[in-house]
C-alpha cells in the first residue's frame, strides 16, 4: 500500500509529464483561405479596382450556388458553358453581362485554380444589340442644367463642359484641378489611366467659392480630430501624414464621417454617385426631356457638340480617353452620335 505522500507525487509528476506532452505537440497548421478570400486576394495583388473585386466575387458566388454548391475545382468547361447559357436563355442577361460573367470565371480558373479553360464550346450567346448612344442637344443641356443647383450644378456642368465619367468627377481631389491653366487631371481613370482635360470657363469661378467652403469644412474637421482621407495604394506608408493633407481632400466631399475599421478614424468620403445620379434624373423630368437621358449622356453630347464645332476626332479622343466610343464618331452625322 502506498503512502499519502508518494499518492502525491506520483499525481503531480503524470500531471507535469502529461503537460509536456501537450506543449510539446506541434501548433496546428494554419488553414487554407478560402475559395472567395483567394479569389480578393489575386485581384487585390493585380491592383484591379474594387468594384471589378466586388463584380468578379459576386458572379463567381452565383456560378457555386447554380450547381449546388459544389467546389470549383471538381467543375470545368461544361459546368461554365451550362452557367452562361443559363444566363442567356433563363436570366435574358445583355451580351456584355454574360461576357462579364465569362471574364469572372476565367480569372477564377487561370489565376486562382492554375488551371487552364479551354474554349466554352456550345454556349448560348446573348445577342449584342447595336444601341445608339442617348445624345442631348445644346437647349437640352441648358434646360436640365437650369433645373440643377449647387454642388449637383456644379458636377453635371464638368460632365458636360469636361467630358468626364461619373466617377471620375465624384473622386476629383483639390491637387487634380488647376483654376490658373484651367485644367483638371484626371487619376487613375477607365483601364487604370490618367488623362488631362479641360476645366470649363463657366465653372471656374464658382468651382473657387465651393474649394473655399470645402476648405473651411477640412480646417473645422481636423480641429475636431478627424479630416483625413483615403488614398490609393500604399501613398499613406510612403507619405504618412498626405491623409490629412489639403491637396489630396476630395473636391465634392460626403456631408457625413464614417469609421474607418482599420484605422479607427473619422473620415470623409467623398460624395456618392446615386446624388448625382437622382438629381440629374429628376431634372431631366423637370425640364421634359423625352429622351432617356443620364449622367453618361452628358458625356456623349461633350464628344458631339465638339464634332459639330469642327475639333478634330484625336483631340476629342485625347479628352475622353476612350478610343473605342469614338471610333464611330468619324464621318458620323452631327447629333447621331
Amino acid at each position: 500500500m502506498e503512502t499519502p505522500g508518494r499518492c502525491e507525487a506520483s499525481r503531480r509528476c503524470s500531471e507535469l509529464s502529461v503537460g509536456s506532452i501537450i506543449c510539446e505537440a506541434p501548433p496546428p497548421a494554419p488553414r487554407k483561405p478560402r475559395l472567395l478570400d483567394q479569389v480578393r486576394e489575386e485581384i487585390r495583388k493585380r491592383h484591379y479596382s474594387r468594384r471589378t473585386e466586388k463584380t468578379y466575387v459576386g458572379w463567381i458566388r452565383r456560378f457555386i450556388l447554380f450547381h449546388g454548391k459544389r467546389h470549383p475545382a471538381e467543375m470545368g468547361e461544361a459546368e461554365v458553358s451550362r452557367y452562361l447559357s443559363h444566363l442567356a436563355v433563363s436570366g435574358k442577361v445583355s451580351a456584355s453581362t454574360q461576357n462579364q460573367a465569362l471574364s469572372a470565371l476565367l480569372f477564377l480558373y487561370r489565376q486562382v485554380l492554375c488551371r487552364e479553360i479551354e474554349w466554352v464550346e456550345g454556349v448560348v450567346r446573348a445577342k449584342r444589340p447595336l444601341h445608339l448612344p442617348v445624345v442631348l442637344t445644346r437647349e437640352e443641356v441648358l434646360a436640365v442644367l437650369h433645373h440643377l443647383q449647387g454642388i449637383e450644378w456644379m458636377m453635371a456642368s464638368l460632365l458636360y463642359g469636361a467630358g468626364l465619367r461619373l466617377l471620375e468627377c465624384c473622386r476629383l481631389r483639390v491637387k487634380d484641378v488647376d483654376l490658373v491653366k484651367r485644367e483638371i487631371v484626371v487619376r487613375d481613370g477607365k483601364g487604370g489611366k490618367d488623362r488631362v482635360t479641360l476645366l470649363p470657363e463657366k465653372v471656374a469661378a464658382p468651382l473657387r467659392a465651393h474649394l473655399e467652403m470645402v476648405r473651411k469644412q477640412h480646417e473645422a474637421d481636423l480641429a475636431s480630430g478627424a479630416g483625413s482621407v483615403e488614398l490609393p495604394w500604399a501613398i499613406e506608408r510612403k507619405y504618412p501624414r498626405a491623409p490629412w493633407e489639403w491637396g489630396w481632400q476630395w473636391i465634392f466631399p460626403a456631408t457625413r464621417f464614417y469609421l474607418h475599421p482599420a484605422t479607427a478614424r473619422k473620415r470623409r468620403h467623398h460624395l456618392h454617385e446615386s446624388v448625382l445620379q437622382k438629381a440629374v434624373r429628376e431634372a431631366v423630368l423637370r425640364a421634359g426631356v423625352a429622351k432617356p437621358a443620364t449622367c453618361h449622356a452628358l458625356r456623349h453630347s461633350f464628344a458631339t457638340h465638339l464634332l459639330e464645332d469642327g475639333y478634330d476626332i484625336r483631340t476629342i479622343q485625347e479628352l475622353l480617353a476612350q478610343v473605342s466610343e469614338l471610333v464611330a464618331f468619324k464621318g458620323a452625322a452631327p447629333g447621331t452620335v
